[in-house]
């Protein structure tokens, strides 16, 4: 937790430490910050926002050659409405309206933002660490290893800082060019590759970047999940994690996309409602519930917004938050009323409905493209693809049940992981299929017996004293001492 104030830094790229000192409440406090790791996400985001944009204006011209109009402006429209949204936001996150910088401005004005701002990033991290530099902040994090937590503190200087920001700021601006743009512009582009019936290099180089560039937001909305939700530890994610991450989004928006385009062919008029009723279930959900629980809007949004600013920046975050929720599942819950907007408890009930929900959805979707096909796919063996479309999806909740079991960065603070639900479905599964059969009146199977093992015994009901007994042999005692005395 940063001091208050300060802005929040993530302090999970820097990873080694020159010295390290136990102070005296048995915190242990990092005195060299001068080993910064670069700025890749910086640099990676940077990178797909040109190359996608530069691929897009080129298909966009072999579109007016050959007259396509239609596929021309739907392919201008999601390749500037994220650019412009992600000028806007990297204008909004550094605050740059109120200070003299014309010359970003213009650059912002040009759709050359990013370039700007990753060259902002690199000068700062080759200057860092040539002079000593006084520390502006602390940061206090626990760090887990072996079931253990240690507090430990971070002297974080301008560089760490500076880079810090300009991490934050290309981690949302990501996500924005992934679902806002990205989605779209490969939804877009293999429905028209389907119904042209050829496919071009230039459009398979377009798609291929767009796949990669919304597998890597939803990454990002997966960390950021994880780093929100956890605030008070050291986030560390292994090479494992991010493998499992990765397999889980690729065969997840993969599937989700290739049904809806499949759906779409078949039946075209009809995706326009389902698109629709997704997006405005998941933008009026957290409203809802924000409603429901008569919570106020936060104050710490921006300091000179009105209620009114509050409410048109609450309602972009929820609209993006509803076009992530289309593709993939966004990895954090909405809290409108929260100072963090994020929701940091874990609803695995959520997940759940969530995942199962959107299988009977795609199997619905898949299943009506097959009685409902045109003659294009006379030639492909469309009982096989829909196997295989299905079979990749429960890939992909396959890999996020052992990404959460297995490669969770926090997962010895989970309560109940995933092993713990499928042992709970198995043995309610078990207890159903035991009061059935006792219903029937057959004997009781191994797994009823263990259920029954495990429900508590009643205590023995108390039987009444026997006041007569105890009597008789009161009186029987009295007269052996009258003999005895005698």
């Amino acid at each position: 937790m940063e001091e208050e104030g300060e802005p929040v830094v993530n302090i999970s790229d820097v990873e080694q430490f020159h010295q390290e000192s136990p102070s005296e409440n048995g915190v242990m406090l990092v005195v060299n910050h001068s080993n910064i790791q670069p700025p890749f996400s910086v640099v990676l985001a940077t990178l797909l926002y040109c190359a996608e944009f530069v691929c897009a204006a080129v298909l966009c011209n072999m579109y007016h050659k050959s007259d396509d109009d239609t596929w021309m402006g739907l392919t201008i429209t999601f390749m500037l409405v994220p650019a412009v949204l992600t000028q806007l936001a990297l204008t909004f996150i550094h605050r740059d309206l109120g200070r003299d910088r014309p010359l970003v401005l213009f650059l912002h004005l040009l759709l050359l933002g990013p370039l700007i701002r990753c060259f902002e990033a690199l000068m700062v991290y080759f200057k860092a660490g040539k002079k000593e530099e006084p520390y502006v902040t602390i940061s206090r994090k626990i760090k887990l290893k072996k079931d253990q937590g240690t507090p430990m503190e971070w002297e974080i200087g301008h560089s760490e800082r500076k880079l810090a920001t300009h991490r934050n700021a290309f981690k949302r601006t990501a996500v924005i060019q992934a679902f806002l743009g990205s989605t779209p512009q490969l939804t877009l582009q293999l429905y028209a590759t389907i119904q042209e019936k050829y496919l071009l290099p230039v459009r398979m180089t377009l798609m291929i970047i767009c796949l990669i560039s919304v597998t890597y937001g939803a990454l990002v909305c997966s960390v950021l999940a994880i780093n929100i939700r956890y605030d008070d530890y050291k986030v560390r994610l292994r090479p494992a994690a991010y493998l499992c991450m990765i397999l889980w989004r690729v065969l997840e928006i993969a599937t989700r996309v290739t049904s809806l385009v499949l759906f779409s062919t078949a039946l075209t008029y009809w995706v326009i409602p389902v698109g629709l009723g997704n997006l405005l279930f998941f933008f009026l959900l957290p409203w809802v519930e924000f409603w429901a629980r008569r919570a106020s809007l936060p104050d710490n949004v921006e300091k000179n917004f009105s209620k009114v600013g509050t409410t048109v920046v609450l309602s972009l975050v929820t609209f993006l938050y509803a076009c992530i929720n289309i593709f993939c599942w966004s990895a954090v819950q909405l809290d409108l009323g929260h100072r963090d907007l994020i929701e940091k408890k874990q609803r695995w009930g959520r997940l759940a409905a969530y995942y199962g929900g959107r299988f009977l959805e795609n199997g619905a979707l898949i299943t009506l493209w097959y009685f409902h096909k045109s003659d294009f796919y006379e030639y492909v063996c469309a009982p096989l693809l829909v196997a295989q479309l299905l079979i990749c999806y429960s890939l992909a909740v396959l890999f996020m049940l052992l990404f959460y079991q297995f490669c969770h960065p926090c997962r010895r603070l989970f309560r109940h992981n995933v092993h713990d639900c499928l042992a709970c479905v198995c043995c309610c599964i078990c207890c159903r299929r035991g009061v059935g059969r006792e219903g029937q009146g057959q004997p009781n199977s191994y797994s009823t017996t263990a259920t029954m093992v495990l429900v508590p015994l009643e205590p023995p009901e108390l039987q009444p004293p026997d006041l007569t007994s105890q009597l008789v042999e009161r009186e029987t005692a009295i007269i052996e001492d009258i003999m005895e005395a005698a």
